[in-house]
């Protein structure tokens, strides 16, 4: 999903971490100055883009090749400066953290397919259900942020949604055991702070259009299987998406994507009530 860019830029905007030449520290400051430098602006035509895709009867809009070469740009500098994109999220999360407490809250955490689920079903999501996910990211980078965007929220249950960027390669070689092992600690970290886990099946995918040499659906296939198996043993609520969104051959039902792997409205609409379902277990438990 790295090379997604219509999805990667969605109307939240990430930051980047940066040193300044001078900076003193002291017990209360942050150990490289200033934490978050202000949002990075997103080109116009890719804002334009993503929205496009996800209004009823709305003709695509074209990303200029100015903008997709900026906002590549813009994804290098962040990456090298803040890895695990912990500044994306900060000053929203600290905005929520001053509102008033949310007894049933339930986070959602993940890739872009979590991200645009924003755009796809905006309805699902507010004070009490809030999207942490961020376009491209892999386990590992969500293991490091959970604390910040997810914990520090204080939710009664967290939905993880994840691993199929890992498949891709996105931040490096992987193995399925890897994405297990990252799910698991951020499951463990969720039951030692008394938060429910719905667990998501990987959604199908038969081939990625950024990785094209990939076939990701045995791999897919291995994790679904591990995600149900490792449920039932930790007792955790399962949001199983994959049965109502793929092909017999494992790849995304073409009638519910936008590009073999993330989903349109349709598709969004498909996992709304097993999205709903899981919620409404979690958060009688």
């Amino acid at each position: 999903m790295k090379h997604l860019v219509l999805i990667a830029a969605l109307a939240l905007t990430a930051c980047s971490t940066a040193t300044p030449p001078a900076a003193v520290l002291d017990p209360v400051s942050p150990l490289a100055g200033t934490p978050c430098d202000p949002p990075l602006a997103i080109p116009a035509s890719i804002i334009a883009s993503v929205r496009s895709r996800f209004e009823e009867g709305a003709t695509p809009t074209a990303i200029t090749e100015a903008d997709r070469a900026a906002y590549t740009a813009m994804g290098a500098t962040q990456r090298a400066n803040d890895w695990a994109n912990l500044c994306y999220f900060r000053a929203a999360n600290s905005e929520l953290a001053a509102g008033p407490a949310e007894p049933n809250r339930v986070v959602f955490m993940g890739d872009s397919i979590t991200q645009s689920w924003l755009f796809g079903d905006p309805a699902l999501f507010g004070s009490a259900s809030v999207n942490r996910g961020i376009s491209g990211q892999t386990t590992p980078q969500m293991l490091l942020r959970f604390r910040a965007d997810v914990l520090g929220l204080k939710p009664r249950a967290v939905h993880i949604m994840a691993g199929v960027n890992d498949i891709a390669g996105n931040t490096g070689p992987t193995t399925v055991e890897d994405i297990e092992n990252n799910i698991a600690s951020m499951v463990e970290l969720a039951k030692a702070h008394n938060v429910t886990v719905i667990l998501a099946t990987v959604l199908p995918a038969a081939s990625f259009t950024w990785a094209p040499q990939l076939k990701p659906a045995p791999s897919i296939a291995k994790l679904n299987a591990w995600i149900q198996a490792y449920a039932a043993e930790q007792n955790l609520v399962v949001a199983n998406y994959f049965p109502a969104m793929a092909t017999p051959d494992g790849a995304m039902k073409p009638e519910l994507t936008l590009d073999g792997v993330h989903p349109n409205k349709a598709g969004y609409a498909v996992m709304a009530p097993i999205a709903r379902a899981a919620m409404k277990e979690a958060l009688a438990r």
